[in-house]
């Protein structure tokens, strides 16, 4: 009702109430947990803590690209493909092996054929082409882990990542670790952290 009546103020227009909405300080806040906010209000109705939220296929797949360096941001135009061609005169849709660059656009731009899902995101409830739906099914399964453990598209983009990071971070496992954290997290590592993670890099490159 206090936002409406915000939104009536400004005129009915959208732009400040977006403004006051992302600078407030329930919008910025963190997940950290709070002992005594939590038995207070377990379920955090009360808005004490960021709740956590899904990432949705699309986002996870682009984060990826991007923490990796190579997501292609050109807007427009023909889609990618993550199928096979075939000459037979009924399509099959086979899912290529391996994705070059021009496949590492946003994933908005995929051609999605009906009844086929992107073979590593559609296990993340990415909806297939076949209907539209106002809401996406949420699940929980051990494939999801499987495939950013050992999808092909992952692990090529997990190489891309490191190769990156040696690129401009240089061969100190410091500066190494501090960038990795910076690049896929945005932020700095924690002491502990740090020093597990050069640990880590030191003995395995």
């Amino acid at each position: 009702d206090w936002l409406a009546d915000r939104y009536r103020a400004e005129g009915y227009r959208i732009k400040p109430i977006h403004r006051l909405i992302v600078t407030s300080s329930t919008y910025r806040q963190g997940i950290q947990e709070n002992a005594r906010a939590k038995s207070i209000d377990s379920s955090g109705l009360l808005l004490w803590q960021r709740p956590p939220r899904r990432i949705e296929a699309e986002a996870i797949r682009d984060a990826m690209l991007a923490v990796s360096g190579a997501l292609d941001l050109k807007e427009g135009g023909e889609g990618y493909n993550l199928w096979e061609k075939n000459t037979n005169y009924v399509v099959i849709f086979k899912p290529k092996t391996l994705l070059g660059d021009d496949a590492f656009r946003r994933m908005v731009y995929q051609f999605k054929p009906r009844s086929r899902n992107d073979p590593t995101f559609g296990t993340f409830d990415c909806p297939d082409g076949s209907l539209a739906v106002s809401r996406r099914m949420v699940s929980t399964t051990a494939l999801q882990a499987l495939n950013l453990l050992n999808g092909p598209f992952v692990l090529d983009q997990a190489d891309r990542f490191a190769k990156r990071v040696g690129r401009e971070a240089g061969s100190d496992p410091a500066k190494q670790v501090d960038l990795a954290f910076r690049l896929a997290l945005g932020r700095a590592p924690s002491l502990t952290e740090a020093n597990a993670a050069i640990a880590l890099v030191s003995a395995e490159g």
